[in-house]
């Protein structure tokens, strides 16, 4: 009795010495974390205040004053900031941000603060990122570091010096031989044929080219006109210390005649917008950018690129600046030979995308390819690069004097840009802003580019550049909106790969073709009406096609993306299908203009038409369930890879498992994408469902249909793994001494919690052991890269365990060096269907594959398509009698200090079948959902949503795009880079990541108090636990009556969030004071 009165008192007086040293020590209060945030956290040592840039951008235009004066008055009561002076050239101009110095012990209040004025639009972290410009000498790329920080991450863009050659040079002496004989005969200008255009006078001439790189010296003598250099950076010089910039003006408007660029009369403008130390600010581009638009510039090069196409700040002002005419060229990245990285902003459509050859005018091993990934899972990619040149041993010009040699995609982009400046001065320049822009520009280089034999289109883009057609398609330019690529031919291959590896039949999921509408006509344009189909004949009306596209096309593009399905009549065609996809574009009047320009747009298509294969020869891919970066760090699923940290590369089909796509078709099967939840396929169609790499969490509507599919309907699935342990992705996180925040990994390689959940049915389960090392099956050698294990497992099945090497965390200790045996693949019947399971996907993955594993992807699909056993994966020596089992305890957690829903399709959305799917079931909950979907939710978190989808070949509205990107910013800007809520805790009492918990715990609690209080449950309420239940209640009703109290006496002013009031916790709070009344 003296216990629990203790205890009650004790209880009781705790909320009191909360309250007091909140009051004394947090005023003005800076609220908790708000779980809708990246975690972020503080290195504080002794009485050291860190503080940290952020970027106000500003609605409109003012003079820096002007924009300093407004903070000042609105936040004259608030401490914890100072404005930052920024003294470079833009200060003479007008500007639409500003950047402060916020100490951390106010930043969530204050940003808070900021964020409600009605001038301001949104705040970001001024993050600081860098750059490799050369090879580190063992021929690896991209990612300098394992360290990098969250926000813009820019990978190595340019590249090995002649006499550093990377392994791949050394591979072909005789092509190295014949480059070497190529460059001391002909200069890169005379490979494209500038001569020609020198020749009838045209040589870049009143043409304003802007260089952002790391700056150029004055003087230099490779250099007749360089008009401005201006420096951005922290540092005091204008002059170019590392030799980048310089290289990239001689390749543009040299004229040295051992390393000539294409524009000699170019006027040079260098920004210098990299330190000598390779380092940047997002707030130095922007001023750069602004400065750019303010001068007039023409035609700006961009040799850098990195794969966050979702910082905001840094992509939509590129949009404003192509939207002001200024033509930019950016390379496509070095992250070759790779499939899905492309880099931005040389993936936005607005910017033309440079990538590399080699004088063999074969793709160089180390420029990007393509898809773009910012469309799925839900679309299909665009076609990047735009277009390809020489980016192989190109000569420009060093610091001082005298030329060198380079490669790499930031090379082949100056080419580009060369190539531009001179085309630009082929126009009257009284005329070139009426006809030269953007689009245009594009469209004479993708018109006239030269196809070349053996690239896909995602290699190549339109093809290599061809400086003398794109002169002879501008002298005779009209305004005009064109579609790129404007050809879908089935016939034409390998050009036209994937789709031309893989005919349409009926009942497929609609094959998605996404192409680019070119809008010379003006910055904003229209589609005037919905596409229309025109067939060839009448056999091409099989075909049905759905349109999605942009109804606001800006700046200067849009996209018209088809999905096609073969009609049920033709379910025993063969042959092809033709016919024009024709669009009408319309943009308001030019100057001087009267009534609006309309362009009619043509798409021609040819498309292979086969007879619907049997169920055994389908295949479906799970794409909706996989999460990729950005916006979240989604770790690499091979730690062994150390200059990589980032899961970037789309995880599609057609990207990096692209080898894995043309191995199923060889073999005969035929391969579907699913980019929507499990209800919205019929499965009776498919053989296999094959989920591989995976980081999603599963509806539950999903893991009930697909335990039917397989046990009732016999479908075959295949599930390829990886790892995820809780302490070792803590391990992975890092403090980023730029932002001042932590990153931690979202999830593992794979999420393994979901999918126990979705194997639960099956009696399978995956472990949380990082397993490496080498294996063999049958003579096939193998090799487990950072995979897991399988810890549950049917009796009955087949289990193949081997030697592997243990590199997991166990709480706290690695278990580095450790070796047994550990189960890695199994396979079973169960019910009417076929199910395996392997622990690893890095070796389907070409992103870093030691070994493939295709031979056993093989025959895993025979078993679980045909029921074709291999006599070594199902030998008896393998089949276990009894199911495995293990502790619940070996079974991964979820992560309690991560909010999945930020980045989860599941969590916190609505089940829907998107435009990926079958007609029938567009917009629906699926096949056989007849109750209303439900959103998913995680225990401990509260869910937040993405109200815009980054899917641009979805149907939308973008006008708010070329204003304030207000559905940017009301999603991705506001949750994925850094928000800020404008809600603070009650105190710290209500976290908003326990409000789920909270509200089913005090339920169940104010239940049983009820019943024991009021004598209405005997068995509940023995003397011992009635006893305790009504010192609970007290205990309750004592903490809110004194926080009240407290409340009232202190003048504290609570500052209630919309989710506060609305998750019912007032609605329990005034339920225990009703109770309370009740009593007495």
């Amino acid at each position: 009795m003296a216990h629990q009165i203790h205890s009650f008192f004790l209880s009781s007086l705790l909320p009191l010495l909360a309250m007091i040293s909140f009051y004394l020590v947090r005023l003005p209060p800076a609220s908790e974390p708000n779980p809708t945030e990246t975690p972020m956290s503080l290195l504080i040592t002794g009485n050291e205040t860190l503080t940290m840039n952020y970027i106000v951008r500003f609605r409109e235009y003012r003079m820096t004053d002007d924009h300093h004066a407004y903070l000042e008055e609105n936040l004259r009561f608030s401490e914890g900031w100072r404005w930052i002076e920024r003294r470079n050239p833009a200060l003479s101009f007008p500007t639409d941000f500003g950047v402060l110095e916020i100490g951390d012990e106010w930043r969530l209040v204050l940003i808070e603060d900021i964020q409600r004025l009605k001038r301001v639009k949104d705040v970001f972290a001024d993050t600081r990122y860098s750059r490799s410009l050369f090879f580190d000498g063992r021929g690896k790329h991209g990612f300098v570091s394992e360290k990098k920080r969250p926000g813009k991450i820019f990978t190595s863009m340019s590249f090995e010096e002649e006499g550093k050659k990377s392994s791949d040079l050394v591979r072909n002496n005789s092509l190295r031989l014949e480059r070497k004989l190529m460059m001391e005969r002909s200069q890169i200008t005379s490979l494209f044929g500038a001569e020609r255009l020198w020749a009838k006078g045209f040589t870049g001439s009143k043409v304003k080219m802007a260089i952002f790189d790391t700056g150029i010296r004055a003087n230099h003598p490779h250099f007749r006109n360089i008009k401005e250099r201006t420096n951005w950076t922290n540092e005091d010089t204008l002059n170019d210390n590392l030799g980048h910039g310089t290289f990239v003006a001689g390749v543009i408007a040299g004229e040295d005649e051992e390393c000539l660029g294409f524009a000699p009369d170019t006027e040079i403008y260098a920004f210098r917008v990299f330190t000598d130390a390779q380092v940047s600010y997002t707030s130095w581009f922007l001023d750069a950018f602004n400065y750019a638009i303010a001068t007039n510039m023409d035609v700006l090069n961009l040799s850098i690129g990195g794969p966050d196409y979702l910082d905001l700040p840094f992509v939509e002002k590129v949009w404003e600046l192509t939207a002001n005419n200024i033509i930019m060229v950016s390379a496509i990245g070095n992250d070759g030979p790779l499939y899905g990285t492309l880099n931005n902003p040389a993936d936005q459509s607005d910017v033309i995308g440079v990538g590399g050859i080699d004088y063999s005018d074969h793709i160089a091993s180390f420029s990007s390819r393509g898809m773009s990934t910012w469309e799925i899972p839900h679309g299909y990619g665009r076609v990047k690069p735009d277009v390809v040149a020489y980016g192989r041993d190109i000569m420009g010009s060093k610091i001082t004097t005298g030329c060198k040699s380079l490669s790499g995609t930031s090379v082949a982009s100056p080419v580009v840009a060369g190539a531009v400046c001179l085309l630009v001065s082929v126009i009257p320049e009284n005329a070139r802003k009426d006809l030269l822009n953007p689009a245009s520009m594009k469209q004479a280089l993708v018109e006239a580019a030269t196809k070349l034999s053996g690239p896909n289109i995602y290699e190549q883009g339109a093809g290599k550049l061809n400086l003398w057609g794109s002169y002879e398609i501008l002298k005779e330019y009209k305004p005009r909106a064109t579609l790129f690529p404007n050809v879908l031919d089935y016939e034409d291959c390998p050009y036209m790969w994937p789709f031309c590896r893989q005919p349409l039949y009926v009942g497929a999921m609609p094959v998605i073709f996404n192409a680019t509408i070119l809008n010379g006509m003006g910055v904003i344009g229209f589609v005037e009406s919905p596409p229309t189909w025109h067939p060839f004949d009448e056999v091409s009306n099989l075909l049905s096609i759905r349109f999605t596209y942009s109804d606001v096309i800006w700046p200067w593009t849009g996209f018209l993306a088809l999905h096609m399905q073969i009609k049920e009549e033709g379910s025993q065609f063969s042959g092809f299908i033709e016919g024009n996809v024709i669009v009408k574009v319309y943009s308001p009047p030019h100057r001087g203009e009267k009534d609006r320009r309309i362009s009619t747009c043509s798409l021609r298509l040819k498309l292979r038409v086969a007879p619907t294969p049997p169920r055994s020869r389908r295949v479906l891919w799970d794409q909706y369930h996989n999460i990729k970066y950005p916006p979240g760090y989604i770790p690499r699923d091979s730690l062994d890879v150390r200059n990589d940290i980032l899961d970037w590369h789309g995880d599609h089909l057609h990207t990096n498992f692209h080898i894995m796509f043309n191995m199923l078709r060889d073999n005969g099967y035929f391969v579907e994408i699913l980019g929507s939840p499990f209800t919205c396929f019929d499965a009776s169609h498919y053989g296999t469902l094959l989920m591989v790499d995976l980081e999603d969490e599963y509806f539950r509507e999903e893991i009930e249909k697909l335990r039917d599919d397989i046990i009732d309907g016999g479908l075959g699935l295949a599930v390829f793994s990886e790892w995820y342990n809780v302490d070792s992705m803590v391990k992975m996180r890092f403090f980023d001494d730029n932002t001042r925040s932590w990153w931690t990994p979202v999830t593992g390689g794979a999420n393994i919690p979901a999918l126990n959940e979705l194997l639960a049915p099956l009696g399978i389960a995956f472990g949380d052991k990082i397993l490496n090392g080498d294996f063999s099956i049958n003579g096939e050698q193998s090799h487990y890269a950072s995979g897991t294990d399988i810890v549950k497992f049917p009796g009955g099945g087949y289990v193949h365990s081997f030697e592997l090497q243990d590199n997991s965390e166990t709480r706290g200790k690695q278990n580095s060096g450790m070796t047994k045996e550990s189960s890695i693949l199994g396979l079973a019947e169960i019910g009417a269907g076929r199910v395996v399971v392997y622990g690893d996907s890095s070796c389907l993955d070409s992103s870093h594959m030691v070994a493939n594993c295709y031979w056993l992807l093989d025959k895993i699909i025979d078993f679980t398509n045909r029921n074709v056993k291999d006599s070594v994966l199902f030998s008896d020596s393998s089949r276990i009698s009894f199911p495995m089992h293990e502790n619940e305890s070996r079974l991964p957690s979820r992560r309690t200090d991560v909010n999945f829903s930020i980045y989860s399709r599941v969590v916190g959305r609505e089940l829907m079948c998107y435009q990926d799917s079958r007609f029938e079931v567009w917009g629906t909950k699926g096949y056989g959902v007849q109750l209303m979907g439900r959103s998913r939710k995680l225990p401990g978190y509260q869910t937040r949503t993405l109200d815009g989808d980054v899917n641009i070949t979805k149907k939308r509205t973008e006008s708010n795009k070329y204003q304030d990107s207000k559905s940017a910013e009301n999603s991705s800007g506001s949750v994925v880079r850094n928000s800020f809520s404008k809600s603070i805790d009650f105190f710290g009492l209500l976290n908003h990541d326990e409000n789920d918990n909270y509200l089913a715990a005090m339920d169940r609690m104010l239940r049983n108090i009820g019943k024991c209080w009021f004598n209405e449950d005997v068995n509940l309420c023995t003397s011992e636990i009635g006893f305790q239940k009504k010192f609970e209640f007290l205990s309750i009703i004592s903490q809110i009556l004194i926080i009240l109290i407290l409340a009232q006496i202190l003048k504290i002013k609570f500052v209630y969030s919309t989710q506060f009031i609305n998750n019912g916790q007032i609605i329990i709070t005034l339920k225990l004071l009703g109770w309370l009344l009740f009593y007495f």
